[in-house]
């Protein structure tokens, strides 16, 4: 493994001084996974674009490198008579761009995504090795099922989420397309056009996923992705396995010299659309519920037979009708009680400006409304008084104390209905009290009033549950109604 590692950042420094500047930078991070040289405006401008996952070494790079793999050795061999009349050249090819995905799986790092990707690339390989079609549901199914019992918590993540979606209806338009009359279309056109169709419906089919797991819309997502992943596919990538096969040689320059326009050209289309006006929106993140109805609607959709399928269009409606009606907890605390932020007209007001930044961060995302903290901490709705802050939920006072001093010196709960400590509280107090240790076992609470006026905690490991990798010393902790009647 150290000698990949070593491998991986002397290709990721040899392309970067043989492309010098972000297209360099961006270069490397195709290649090998190492996107250290990436400047933040790049950054930004990739992901308020939805070009972000171009830099991640997912589904889309490792099925472009092996296919285009697999394409040049199968016509290489046809090209050679006697070899393609005596040899298997279509199970030689599968082999072949076997191995080029896992020498790229080792050299990208191996991270989740990446090993993913050779998951599914591997399926689909192995199918045409058994005689079998690659690209069909079944195999998709079966990547699936191969994940997750390796990987059984990447069912919630988004990785897992957009890369089956996307994949689930790849094969499922391009299995409708099969039947269509495409042979009129001129042979040149028919390769460009398949990468085209591609970036649109993984475009479309990831969208909600991407939208309710990082909480932006990007509004020209959809047309930087037309016009800039195609170019990955016909010219990036292969230029990439170029400059492979030529750096013994010490002729890769060759391959980066094809390459760079491409990059540039992406990265260009990425600048343009973050510049646009208003070309990202944020959203709140959806119920529970929301994504498992929606994919069981474009499951519905997909899979089903005659017209009964179309109600999964009603079903995905209805999801759409859940997230627009999806509220946020009107309280939040941090697992180690050392922030709290409340909602109110101008937004969650949280308790402190810097300290946490990375909870506070996710609450503001989750909320439909990222700003930075120090704006977030410098609005209404918290009374301070040192190191003591005061939320109001209706008649419920709620009191977050940092410190051991300021604990030492509190008198009773200080007139609070609840107390959040972010130290280890040994005193009995009337009121009901999360210090340190109980934080510990509840994890992070949400506090919400219900209709009567009552109100309710509910707590982070009630929500996580009980699972295999997620072991409690105990039982979850129970979310908690107050009452004052």
């Amino acid at each position: 493994m150290m000698r990949i590692f070593a491998l991986r950042m002397a290709i990721s420094r040899a392309v970067q001084e043989a492309m010098p500047g972000e297209a360099g930078a961006f270069a490397a991070a195709l290649m090998t996974g190492d996107r250290s040289g990436m400047g933040q405006d790049s950054l930004a401008a990739l992901r308020a674009s939805n070009l972000a996952h171009l830099l991640a070494i997912s589904g889309l790079h490792m099925g472009l490198l092996t296919g285009f793999v697999f394409a040049v050795v199968r016509y290489g061999l046809a090209l050679v008579p006697p070899l393609a009349l005596r040899l298997p050249t279509k199970k030689i090819a599968a082999v072949i761009a076997l191995i080029v995905g896992a020498f790229y799986l080792a050299l990208s790092g191996g991270n989740v995504a990446t090993e993913r990707a050779f998951v599914m690339v591997a399926v689909m390989l192995v199918a045409v090795l058994l005689g079998r079609r690659a690209l069909t549901l079944r195999a998709v199914a079966i990547a699936a099922i191969i994940v997750l019992v390796w990987q059984p918590e990447a069912l919630t993540g988004p990785g897992f989420q957009m890369s089956f979606a996307a994949t689930i209806a790849l094969v499922a338009v391009f299995r409708a397309l099969r039947g269509a009359e495409l042979h009129r279309l001129p042979r040149w056109t028919r390769p460009v056009l398949s990468v085209f169709v591609s970036s649109l419906v993984a475009g479309l089919a990831t969208a909600p996923y991407a939208a309710a797991h990082f909480n932006i819309v990007s509004h020209y997502g959809l047309i930087a992705n037309l016009v800039s992943v195609p170019l990955m596919g016909v010219l990036v990538m292969p230029a990439a396995v170029l400059a492979a096969c030529l750096w013994p040689l010490g002729l890769a320059w060759i391959g980066l010299a094809v390459m760079e326009p491409g990059l540039r050209w992406i990265l260009f289309v990425a600048q343009t659309t973050a510049a646009q006006p208003h070309a990202i929106s944020h959203v709140i993140a959806p119920p529970g519920a929301v994504l498992p109805i929606l994919t069981l609607a474009m499951l519905w959709l997909i899979l089903w037979q005659g017209r009964a399928r179309f109600a999964g269009l009603a079903i995905a409606a209805l999801a759409f009708v859940i997230w627009q009606q999806g509220t946020r907890p009107a309280l939040l605390v941090a697992d180690d009680g050392a922030l709290i932020g409340v909602l109110g007209p101008e937004g969650r007001a949280l308790s402190k400006p810097t300290g946490g930044s990375f909870i506070a961060g996710i609450w503001l995302e989750n909320d439909g409304a990222p700003v930075a903290q120090d704006i977030a901490a410098a609005r209404g709705g918290l009374q301070r008084d040192g190191r003591v802050v005061t939320a109001l939920l209706g008649e419920w006072r709620i009191l977050q104390v940092s410190g051991k001093t300021a604990l030492a010196t509190l008198q009773g709960c200080g007139g609070a209905d609840v107390l959040v400590v972010n130290q280890v509280d040994e005193v009995a107090r009337p009121c009901l009290v999360y210090d340190l240790t109980g934080l510990r076992g509840t994890g992070a609470l949400a506090m919400d009033l219900t209709e009567a006026g009552d109100l309710r905690i509910d707590t982070a490991s009630a929500r996580a549950g009980n699972r295999p990798w997620n072991r409690r010393t105990g039982p979850p902790q129970a979310a908690q109604l107050l009452s004052r009647q």
